[in-house]
């Protein structure tokens, strides 16, 4: 990419796009182009068509999606099936109709099987059933990522996929409604702290465990991998370390600065059992992740509270 080339980041409010945009603004480039959701409903083909005949945008970052936790998942799986996959389709298929140089599609660790190997090897994907409770996502990237492979063995079109670990930082969404659960784990102690609570719920046993990475990490990643890598084999993002959701409970509430006891719900899912990324090809690629966890907790914690992401 030159310093002058345009370069569409879709899903820029978001937290995987805003930190591309940091990045790239980082970077000296100056032609980014954005549009909101408002702007451009990217479920729609023909708006989609009509926003790349205008812009002409060399190079893409597909970061946007419909996204949200395990309860969000469960509930709206139509609406995360169909409008991922049609913002996904429309937004690849009109970077081949208009002749983009290179797209770099962002998937998510939930493309692989529910009782897969550990760690999890991009070899893996499609050998096993998913995890019912985020099925429909899952599903969909998975789609743009053999949409990407597709067009890269028939056009010849540079498209290539990252599949980031479960992301944290600035612009994180903390709604406990439909947020992950890192910076649901980061509003709920919070929270306690300010009411003074004994305990804070936690749910499920707090046993699974999961791997956690900064997103401005993954836009290093991203970067990098637009920048040196041209192969339709997609790649996994990030630390391959994890730990418990229990000890990332503890790690929090320490952070947060919160005094009571945990409560573990048993009732509510666990989800997967474990999720840990083998990040040795991208490794052998020249990549690696720079923000430890607490670090990175310390600084979003931080930020949430300068920014009133903590408030109703």
């Amino acid at each position: 990419m030159e310093k002058n080339s345009k370069i569409y980041v879709a899903g820029h409010n978001g937290m995987v796009g805003s930190a591309i945009v940091r990045k790239l603004e980082k970077e000296g480039f100056n032609k980014i182009v954005t549009r909101s959701s408002k702007e451009l409903d990217l479920r729609v083909q023909s708006d989609v068509e009509a926003f790349f005949q205008q812009e002409q945008p060399q190079y893409v970052f597909l970061a946007a999606a419909k996204v949200g936790g395990i309860m969000a998942n469960n509930i709206y799986r139509g609406e995360f099936l169909y409008d991922n996959l049609m913002i996904t389709s429309n937004i690849i298929h009109a970077a081949h109709n208009h002749k983009v140089e290179k797209l770099l599609f962002l998937g998510s660790s939930c493309i692989y099987p529910k009782m897969a190997p550990q760690p999890l090897k991009e070899e893996y994907l499609l050998t096993g059933e998913l995890e019912p409770t985020n099925e429909p996502y899952a599903i969909a990237k998975i789609a743009g990522i053999k949409l990407c492979e597709a067009y890269f063995d028939q056009y010849g079109d540079n498209f290539i996929s990252a599949m980031p670990t479960n992301l944290y930082g600035p612009n994180d969404n903390y709604d406990l409604k439909n947020s992950h659960v890192l910076p649901a784990l980061i509003r709920k102690f919070h929270t306690a702290k300010e009411n003074n609570d004994s305990s804070v719920e936690i749910w499920g046993t707090g046993s699974p465990l999961r791997e956690f990475l900064h997103v401005d990490d993954l836009a290093e990643a991203c970067y990098f991998l637009m920048e040196n890598y041209n192969e339709k084999q997609f790649v996994n993002v990030g630390t391959g370390s994890d730990i418990s959701i229990k000890d990332l409970a503890l790690k929090i509430k320490d952070i947060v600065g919160y005094k009571g006891e945990l409560n573990f719900d048993t009732s509510k899912p666990d989800g997967t059992p474990r999720k840990l990324m083998d990040v040795s090809y991208l490794a052998a690629k020249g990549w690696k992740y720079k923000i430890e966890l607490d670090e990175g907790i310390r600084s979003v914690y931080k930020h949430a509270l300068a920014h009133g992401k903590l408030v109703d």
